[in-house]
Protein backbone atom coordinates (compact mmCIF):
# COMPACT_ATOMS: atom_id res chain seq x y z
CA UNK A 1 0.00 0.00 0.00
CA UNK A 2 1.54 3.35 -1.07
CA UNK A 3 1.66 5.99 1.52
CA UNK A 4 -1.06 8.21 -0.47
CA UNK A 5 -3.54 5.45 -0.93
CA UNK A 6 -6.75 5.99 0.27
CA UNK A 7 -7.54 9.44 1.16
CA UNK A 8 -7.52 13.03 -0.81
CA UNK A 9 -4.47 15.22 0.83
CA UNK A 10 -6.07 17.96 -0.07
CA UNK A 11 -8.93 17.12 2.18
CA UNK A 12 -7.21 16.80 5.24
CA UNK A 13 -5.03 20.12 4.19
CA UNK A 14 -7.87 21.87 3.85
CA UNK A 15 -9.50 20.51 7.50
CA UNK A 16 -6.24 21.39 9.13
CA UNK A 17 -6.70 25.29 8.24
CA UNK A 18 -10.36 25.29 8.48
CA UNK A 19 -9.57 27.56 11.08
CA UNK A 20 -7.37 29.84 9.69
CA UNK A 21 -3.22 29.94 9.19
CA UNK A 22 -0.89 30.45 6.21
CA UNK A 23 0.78 27.08 5.67
CA UNK A 24 -0.16 23.48 6.22
CA UNK A 25 1.28 20.54 5.58
CA UNK A 26 1.39 16.33 5.56
CA UNK A 27 4.45 14.54 5.95
CA UNK A 28 3.67 10.82 5.64
CA UNK A 29 6.93 7.99 6.33
CA UNK A 30 7.37 4.62 5.80
CA UNK A 31 10.32 3.03 7.09
CA UNK A 32 11.72 0.03 7.15
CA UNK A 33 15.06 -0.94 9.37
CA UNK A 34 17.51 -3.63 10.83
CA UNK A 35 20.08 -3.10 13.65
CA UNK A 36 22.82 -5.94 14.62
CA UNK A 37 24.58 -5.64 18.04
CA UNK A 38 27.23 -7.64 18.59
CA UNK A 39 29.01 -7.01 22.01
CA UNK A 40 31.23 -9.37 24.68
CA UNK A 41 31.94 -11.81 21.49
CA UNK A 42 28.22 -12.51 20.80
CA UNK A 43 25.08 -11.33 18.97
CA UNK A 44 23.46 -9.38 21.69
CA UNK A 45 20.56 -7.49 19.46
CA UNK A 46 19.01 -8.32 16.08
CA UNK A 47 15.85 -5.47 15.79
CA UNK A 48 14.25 -5.40 12.68
CA UNK A 49 11.53 -2.83 12.86
CA UNK A 50 9.18 -1.30 10.89
CA UNK A 51 7.12 2.62 11.61
CA UNK A 52 4.75 4.25 9.14
CA UNK A 53 2.67 7.71 9.83
CA UNK A 54 2.14 11.00 9.23
CA UNK A 55 2.64 14.50 10.71
CA UNK A 56 0.38 17.22 10.23
CA UNK A 57 1.61 20.97 10.59
CA UNK A 58 -0.02 24.61 10.46
CA UNK A 59 2.14 27.65 10.68
CA UNK A 60 0.19 30.58 11.72
CA UNK A 61 1.64 34.05 12.88
CA UNK A 62 4.89 32.24 12.82
CA UNK A 63 3.86 29.78 15.29
CA UNK A 64 3.67 26.29 14.53
CA UNK A 65 0.96 23.52 15.97
CA UNK A 66 1.83 20.16 15.23
CA UNK A 67 0.14 16.30 15.81
CA UNK A 68 0.86 12.91 14.45
CA UNK A 69 -0.16 9.96 14.13
CA UNK A 70 0.02 6.36 12.72
CA UNK A 71 -2.92 5.80 11.65
CA UNK A 72 -3.13 6.38 7.73
CA UNK A 73 -7.01 6.24 7.07
CA UNK A 74 -8.81 9.26 6.14
CA UNK A 75 -10.79 9.13 9.53
CA UNK A 76 -7.33 9.18 11.39
CA UNK A 77 -5.99 11.77 9.42
CA UNK A 78 -8.87 13.78 9.69
CA UNK A 79 -8.84 13.42 13.40
CA UNK A 80 -5.30 14.89 13.81
CA UNK A 81 -5.98 17.76 11.27
CA UNK A 82 -8.94 18.46 13.77
CA UNK A 83 -6.08 18.36 16.26
CA UNK A 84 -4.23 21.51 15.20
CA UNK A 85 -6.95 23.19 13.56
CA UNK A 86 -8.47 23.79 16.92
CA UNK A 87 -5.14 24.66 18.18
CA UNK A 88 -5.01 27.92 15.96
CA UNK A 89 -7.21 30.73 16.47
CA UNK A 90 -8.48 33.17 13.90
CA UNK A 91 -7.94 33.58 10.51
CA UNK A 92 -9.93 33.07 7.39
CA UNK A 93 -11.39 28.95 6.14
CA UNK A 94 -8.66 28.98 2.78
CA UNK A 95 -10.58 27.52 -0.47
CA UNK A 96 -9.78 24.94 -2.57
CA UNK A 97 -6.24 23.56 -2.51
CA UNK A 98 -4.78 22.73 -5.78
CA UNK A 99 -2.12 20.23 -5.92
CA UNK A 100 0.61 20.61 -8.11
CA UNK A 101 1.91 17.15 -10.61
CA UNK A 102 3.80 14.63 -7.85
CA UNK A 103 7.02 14.81 -8.12
CA UNK A 104 8.85 11.70 -7.35
CA UNK A 105 12.78 12.06 -6.40
CA UNK A 106 15.47 10.21 -8.59
CA UNK A 107 17.34 8.74 -5.97
CA UNK A 108 20.70 7.67 -6.00
CA UNK A 109 22.28 4.85 -7.35
CA UNK A 110 22.34 1.13 -4.94
CA UNK A 111 23.95 -1.48 -6.18
CA UNK A 112 23.04 -3.68 -3.61
CA UNK A 113 19.84 -2.95 -1.54
CA UNK A 114 20.66 -4.35 1.57
CA UNK A 115 16.89 -5.53 1.84
CA UNK A 116 17.57 -8.04 -1.14
CA UNK A 117 20.02 -9.50 1.36
CA UNK A 118 19.63 -12.52 4.18
CA UNK A 119 19.75 -11.63 7.36
CA UNK A 120 22.01 -14.14 7.96
CA UNK A 121 24.14 -12.50 5.54
CA UNK A 122 23.97 -9.53 7.42
CA UNK A 123 25.13 -11.17 10.78
CA UNK A 124 28.10 -12.81 8.97
CA UNK A 125 29.27 -9.50 8.18
CA UNK A 126 29.01 -8.29 12.27
CA UNK A 127 30.63 -11.29 13.06
CA UNK A 128 33.44 -11.26 10.46
CA UNK A 129 34.33 -7.65 12.28
CA UNK A 130 33.86 -8.92 15.61
CA UNK A 131 36.71 -12.29 15.09
CA UNK A 132 38.80 -9.55 13.20
CA UNK A 133 39.16 -6.69 15.98
CA UNK A 134 39.78 -9.67 18.74
CA UNK A 135 42.26 -11.48 16.82
CA UNK A 136 44.00 -8.18 15.80
CA UNK A 137 45.92 -7.82 19.76
CA UNK A 138 45.81 -9.67 22.89
CA UNK A 139 45.19 -6.31 24.66
CA UNK A 140 42.00 -5.91 22.91
CA UNK A 141 39.69 -6.31 25.92
CA UNK A 142 36.26 -5.20 24.42
CA UNK A 143 34.37 -5.05 21.20
CA UNK A 144 31.40 -4.02 19.94
CA UNK A 145 30.26 -4.00 16.47
CA UNK A 146 27.00 -2.16 14.94
CA UNK A 147 25.47 -2.91 11.45
CA UNK A 148 22.31 -0.86 10.83
CA UNK A 149 20.44 -0.29 7.41
CA UNK A 150 16.90 1.60 6.99
CA UNK A 151 14.49 2.39 3.67
CA UNK A 152 12.95 5.24 4.21
CA UNK A 153 9.72 6.57 1.77
CA UNK A 154 8.34 9.67 2.16
CA UNK A 155 5.85 12.05 0.95
CA UNK A 156 5.76 15.77 1.93
CA UNK A 157 2.12 17.82 0.10
CA UNK A 158 1.66 21.09 1.71
CA UNK A 159 -1.05 24.04 0.74
CA UNK A 160 1.57 25.66 -1.75
CA UNK A 161 0.65 23.03 -3.87
CA UNK A 162 3.97 20.51 -3.40
CA UNK A 163 3.72 17.34 -3.57
CA UNK A 164 7.01 15.31 -3.51
CA UNK A 165 8.46 11.73 -2.71
CA UNK A 166 11.73 10.17 -2.42
CA UNK A 167 13.13 6.92 -1.38
CA UNK A 168 16.43 6.67 0.78
CA UNK A 169 18.32 3.51 1.35
CA UNK A 170 21.12 4.10 3.97
CA UNK A 171 23.61 2.00 5.89
CA UNK A 172 25.84 2.21 8.54
CA UNK A 173 28.77 -0.29 10.09
CA UNK A 174 31.03 0.82 12.88
CA UNK A 175 33.23 -0.95 15.12
CA UNK A 176 34.21 0.19 18.25
CA UNK A 177 37.45 -1.83 20.80
CA UNK A 178 38.61 -0.97 24.08
CA UNK A 179 42.46 -2.00 24.18
CA UNK A 180 44.07 -2.20 28.02
CA UNK A 181 47.45 -2.26 29.29
CA UNK A 182 47.88 -2.43 32.97
CA UNK A 183 46.25 0.49 33.82
CA UNK A 184 45.97 2.29 30.88
CA UNK A 185 42.63 1.90 28.88
CA UNK A 186 42.22 3.28 25.51
CA UNK A 187 39.74 2.80 22.65
CA UNK A 188 39.43 2.97 18.70
CA UNK A 189 36.39 3.75 16.61
CA UNK A 190 36.26 3.61 12.57
CA UNK A 191 32.71 4.16 10.89
CA UNK A 192 31.38 3.78 7.38
CA UNK A 193 27.82 4.75 6.41
CA UNK A 194 25.77 6.78 3.75
CA UNK A 195 23.31 6.74 1.27
CA UNK A 196 24.49 3.59 -0.11
CA UNK A 197 23.40 -0.33 -0.14
CA UNK A 198 25.75 -3.08 0.79
CA UNK A 199 28.33 -2.28 -2.05
CA UNK A 200 30.05 0.08 1.04
CA UNK A 201 31.15 -2.86 2.50
CA UNK A 202 32.53 -4.21 -0.37
CA UNK A 203 34.72 -0.93 -0.42
CA UNK A 204 35.55 -1.31 3.11
CA UNK A 205 35.48 -4.87 4.05
CA UNK A 206 34.56 -5.44 7.59
CA UNK A 207 37.43 -7.34 8.84
CA UNK A 208 39.22 -3.65 7.48
CA UNK A 209 37.19 -1.42 9.39
CA UNK A 210 37.81 -3.27 12.53
CA UNK A 211 41.36 -3.58 12.15
CA UNK A 212 41.22 -0.29 11.84
CA UNK A 213 39.30 0.53 15.15
CA UNK A 214 41.92 -1.72 16.77
CA UNK A 215 45.01 -0.81 15.49
CA UNK A 216 44.30 2.82 16.87
CA UNK A 217 43.06 1.56 20.19
CA UNK A 218 46.15 -0.45 20.20
CA UNK A 219 48.56 1.93 19.26
CA UNK A 220 47.22 4.58 21.98
CA UNK A 221 48.96 2.57 24.46
CA UNK A 222 52.15 3.17 24.07
CA UNK A 223 51.59 6.48 23.27
CA UNK A 224 52.71 9.04 26.14
CA UNK A 225 50.40 11.26 27.42
CA UNK A 226 49.94 14.78 25.50
CA UNK A 227 51.90 17.73 26.57
CA UNK A 228 49.62 20.63 27.23
CA UNK A 229 49.37 24.63 26.55
CA UNK A 230 49.76 27.11 23.72
CA UNK A 231 50.86 25.31 20.20
CA UNK A 232 50.12 24.94 16.49
CA UNK A 233 48.27 22.25 15.53
CA UNK A 234 47.75 20.37 11.89
CA UNK A 235 44.45 18.54 11.86
CA UNK A 236 44.58 16.10 8.95
CA UNK A 237 41.58 15.34 6.18
CA UNK A 238 41.27 12.64 7.85
CA UNK A 239 40.18 13.59 10.80
CA UNK A 240 36.92 14.63 9.29
CA UNK A 241 34.98 17.68 9.79
CA UNK A 242 33.66 17.41 12.94
CA UNK A 243 35.21 21.00 13.80
CA UNK A 244 33.76 22.89 11.57
CA UNK A 245 30.49 20.93 12.15
CA UNK A 246 30.41 21.43 16.00
CA UNK A 247 32.57 24.89 16.26
CA UNK A 248 30.56 26.85 13.22
CA UNK A 249 27.86 24.67 11.93
CA UNK A 250 25.99 24.78 14.61
CA UNK A 251 25.76 29.01 15.02
CA UNK A 252 25.18 29.04 11.20
CA UNK A 253 21.51 27.07 11.77
CA UNK A 254 19.27 29.75 11.81
CA UNK A 255 17.09 29.03 14.61
CA UNK A 256 19.71 29.90 16.89
CA UNK A 257 21.03 32.91 15.14
CA UNK A 258 17.53 34.15 15.02
CA UNK A 259 17.05 33.50 18.51
CA UNK A 260 20.60 35.34 19.11
CA UNK A 261 21.51 32.11 20.64
CA UNK A 262 24.75 32.53 18.24
CA UNK A 263 27.79 34.02 18.19
CA UNK A 264 27.20 34.47 14.52
CA UNK A 265 24.02 36.26 14.69
CA UNK A 266 23.42 39.19 12.97
CA UNK A 267 26.96 38.89 11.43
CA UNK A 268 26.00 38.78 7.93
CA UNK A 269 27.92 39.63 5.30
CA UNK A 270 30.98 40.17 7.76
CA UNK A 271 34.35 38.59 8.16
CA UNK A 272 33.76 35.91 10.13
CA UNK A 273 36.61 33.64 9.32
CA UNK A 274 40.11 34.12 7.09
CA UNK A 275 39.52 35.06 3.11
CA UNK A 276 40.97 31.65 2.22
CA UNK A 277 38.32 30.09 4.33
CA UNK A 278 34.98 29.03 2.60
CA UNK A 279 32.39 26.70 4.28
CA UNK A 280 29.41 25.28 2.21
CA UNK A 281 26.74 22.86 3.20
CA UNK A 282 25.40 20.60 0.59
CA UNK A 283 22.74 18.44 0.49
CA UNK A 284 22.79 17.37 -2.86
CA UNK A 285 26.47 15.35 -2.70
CA UNK A 286 25.91 11.94 -4.24
CA UNK A 287 25.28 9.47 -1.70
CA UNK A 288 26.48 10.90 1.47
CA UNK A 289 25.36 10.42 4.65
CA UNK A 290 22.92 14.17 4.77
CA UNK A 291 22.18 14.31 1.72
CA UNK A 292 18.89 13.61 -0.68
CA UNK A 293 16.63 15.13 -3.27
CA UNK A 294 14.19 16.91 -1.17
CA UNK A 295 14.56 18.47 2.51
CA UNK A 296 11.79 17.10 5.19
CA UNK A 297 9.77 20.21 4.24
CA UNK A 298 9.48 19.25 0.22
CA UNK A 299 12.40 22.14 -0.75
CA UNK A 300 14.55 20.61 -2.96
CA UNK A 301 18.15 20.40 -1.20
CA UNK A 302 21.31 22.75 -2.29
CA UNK A 303 24.49 23.45 -2.55
CA UNK A 304 24.70 26.31 0.09
CA UNK A 305 27.90 28.43 0.61
CA UNK A 306 27.45 29.78 3.99
CA UNK A 307 31.01 31.61 4.35
CA UNK A 308 32.64 32.44 1.08
CA UNK A 309 36.56 33.91 1.61
CA UNK A 310 35.68 34.50 4.86
CA UNK A 311 32.51 36.25 4.67
CA UNK A 312 29.58 35.12 6.47
CA UNK A 313 27.09 34.82 3.47
CA UNK A 314 23.60 33.16 4.51
CA UNK A 315 22.13 31.27 7.63
CA UNK A 316 20.89 27.73 7.22
CA UNK A 317 17.13 27.80 6.96
CA UNK A 318 13.97 25.92 7.49
CA UNK A 319 10.31 27.06 6.33
CA UNK A 320 9.46 29.08 9.18
CA UNK A 321 12.55 30.85 10.41
CA UNK A 322 12.95 31.72 6.44
CA UNK A 323 9.50 33.57 6.99
CA UNK A 324 10.71 34.99 9.87
CA UNK A 325 13.67 36.55 8.19
CA UNK A 326 12.04 37.37 5.23
CA UNK A 327 14.11 35.19 2.57
CA UNK A 328 13.80 31.39 1.27
CA UNK A 329 14.20 28.75 2.61
CA UNK A 330 18.07 26.59 1.88
CA UNK A 331 16.36 23.64 2.20
CA UNK A 332 18.10 22.63 5.44
CA UNK A 333 14.15 22.20 7.22
CA UNK A 334 14.95 18.08 8.61
CA UNK A 335 13.37 15.90 10.97
CA UNK A 336 14.05 12.54 12.50
CA UNK A 337 10.45 11.02 11.77
CA UNK A 338 7.08 12.12 11.26
CA UNK A 339 7.16 12.39 15.14
CA UNK A 340 9.04 15.53 14.76
CA UNK A 341 8.69 18.71 13.79
CA UNK A 342 11.24 20.08 10.99
CA UNK A 343 14.13 22.36 12.25
CA UNK A 344 17.20 24.01 10.61
CA UNK A 345 19.84 20.99 10.46
CA UNK A 346 23.11 21.17 8.51
CA UNK A 347 23.61 18.07 6.27
CA UNK A 348 27.25 17.62 4.84
CA UNK A 349 29.00 20.87 6.00
CA UNK A 350 32.43 21.38 4.99
CA UNK A 351 35.43 23.60 4.18
CA UNK A 352 36.29 23.84 0.79
CA UNK A 353 39.66 22.69 -0.49
CA UNK A 354 42.51 25.16 -0.65
CA UNK A 355 45.82 25.47 -2.49
CA UNK A 356 48.11 24.25 0.23
CA UNK A 357 49.65 20.45 -0.92
CA UNK A 358 48.84 18.54 2.07
CA UNK A 359 52.80 17.35 2.70
CA UNK A 360 53.89 21.36 2.83
CA UNK A 361 51.47 21.97 5.77
CA UNK A 362 53.33 19.54 8.00
CA UNK A 363 56.81 20.32 6.96
CA UNK A 364 56.06 24.12 7.46
CA UNK A 365 54.98 23.39 11.20
CA UNK A 366 58.35 22.48 13.01
CA UNK A 367 56.61 21.44 16.25
CA UNK A 368 53.07 21.32 17.56
CA UNK A 369 50.44 18.42 17.49
CA UNK A 370 48.83 16.35 14.44
CA UNK A 371 45.80 15.28 14.93
CA UNK A 372 44.44 12.54 12.73
CA UNK A 373 41.64 11.42 14.21
CA UNK A 374 38.80 13.27 16.52
CA UNK A 375 36.90 12.06 19.09
CA UNK A 376 33.56 13.73 20.78
CA UNK A 377 33.55 17.32 22.22
CA UNK A 378 31.15 20.16 23.46
CA UNK A 379 30.35 23.21 22.05
CA UNK A 380 28.60 26.52 23.41
CA UNK A 381 26.83 27.77 20.07
CA UNK A 382 26.24 31.35 22.39
CA UNK A 383 30.05 32.35 22.31
CA UNK A 384 31.30 29.54 20.50
CA UNK A 385 33.75 28.38 22.95
CA UNK A 386 34.52 24.53 22.29
CA UNK A 387 36.79 21.74 23.77
CA UNK A 388 37.53 18.25 21.47
CA UNK A 389 38.92 15.13 22.49
CA UNK A 390 41.91 13.88 20.21
CA UNK A 391 41.41 10.40 19.83
CA UNK A 392 44.74 9.77 17.29
CA UNK A 393 47.29 12.24 17.39
CA UNK A 394 51.24 12.73 17.14
CA UNK A 395 53.71 15.42 18.37
CA UNK A 396 55.39 17.24 15.10
CA UNK A 397 59.09 17.21 15.25
CA UNK A 398 60.96 19.38 12.80
CA UNK A 399 57.69 19.20 10.45
CA UNK A 400 57.45 15.31 10.36
CA UNK A 401 55.14 13.48 12.23
CA UNK A 402 56.61 12.44 15.90
CA UNK A 403 55.57 10.08 18.52
CA UNK A 404 52.18 9.10 19.31
CA UNK A 405 50.27 11.14 22.15
CA UNK A 406 47.45 10.11 24.13
CA UNK A 407 44.77 12.05 26.22
CA UNK A 408 45.01 15.50 24.26
CA UNK A 409 42.16 18.31 23.96
CA UNK A 410 41.88 21.09 21.74
CA UNK A 411 40.11 23.98 22.93
CA UNK A 412 39.34 27.28 21.73
CA UNK A 413 36.68 29.48 19.76
CA UNK A 414 35.01 28.90 16.23
CA UNK A 415 35.07 32.11 15.46
CA UNK A 416 38.75 33.00 16.62
CA UNK A 417 40.12 29.40 15.40
CA UNK A 418 38.74 30.16 11.81
CA UNK A 419 39.91 33.40 11.87
CA UNK A 420 43.51 32.23 12.58
CA UNK A 421 43.17 28.86 10.33
CA UNK A 422 46.19 30.00 8.06
CA UNK A 423 47.21 27.23 5.69
CA UNK A 424 44.33 24.97 3.58
CA UNK A 425 45.15 22.10 1.99
CA UNK A 426 44.37 20.67 -1.54
CA UNK A 427 42.80 17.35 0.24
CA UNK A 428 39.57 16.70 1.25
CA UNK A 429 38.11 13.56 4.25
CA UNK A 430 35.20 13.23 5.72
CA UNK A 431 33.53 12.06 8.58
CA UNK A 432 29.72 10.53 9.56
CA UNK A 433 27.89 11.18 12.70
CA UNK A 434 24.54 11.61 13.63
CA UNK A 435 23.94 14.71 14.80
CA UNK A 436 21.36 15.73 17.88
CA UNK A 437 19.63 18.51 18.39
CA UNK A 438 16.47 19.59 20.22
CA UNK A 439 15.96 15.86 20.83
CA UNK A 440 16.25 14.94 17.68
CA UNK A 441 18.88 12.95 15.60
CA UNK A 442 19.83 13.24 12.21
CA UNK A 443 22.29 11.66 9.90
CA UNK A 444 25.06 13.91 8.30
CA UNK A 445 28.72 14.23 7.14
CA UNK A 446 31.08 16.67 7.30
CA UNK A 447 34.49 17.04 5.87
CA UNK A 448 37.49 18.85 5.65
CA UNK A 449 40.88 19.66 3.96
CA UNK A 450 44.00 19.46 6.02
CA UNK A 451 43.94 22.38 8.01
CA UNK A 452 46.91 24.59 10.26
CA UNK A 453 46.08 26.08 13.18
CA UNK A 454 49.27 28.09 14.42
CA UNK A 455 47.97 28.46 17.95
CA UNK A 456 45.33 26.96 19.61
CA UNK A 457 44.89 25.58 23.60
CA UNK A 458 45.90 21.88 23.47
CA UNK A 459 45.08 20.38 26.73
CA UNK A 460 47.23 17.40 27.82
CA UNK A 461 47.06 14.80 30.74
CA UNK A 462 48.65 15.44 34.37
CA UNK A 463 51.93 14.62 33.82
CA UNK A 464 52.29 15.03 30.21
Amino acid sequence: MGLVDGFDPSKIIKRALKNGGDFAELYLEDTQSTSIICEEDRIEKVLPGRERGCGVRVLSNLKTFYAFTNDLTEKGLLGIADIVAAAVKGGVEVGEINLNDKKIAEGFLIKKSPFDVDLAKKIEYVNIANSAARGYDERVRQVKVIYGDSLRDTAIINSEGIWVEEQKTSTLFLCQVVTQQGDIIQTGYEPVGGLLGLEILDDNPPEQIAELAARRGVMMLSARKAPGGRMPVVLSSEAGGTMIHEAVGHGIEADLACEGLSVYAGKLGQQVANTIITVIDDGTMVNKRGSGFYDSEGTANSKNVLIEDGILKKYMQSRLTAMKDGVESTGNGRRQSYRHQPIPRMTNTYIARGKDNPADILKATDSGLYVVKMGGGQVNTVNGDFVFEVTEGYMIENGKQGEPVRGATITGSGIEVISSIDMVGSDLGFGIGTCGKDGQGVPVSDAQPTIRIPEITVGGEVGG
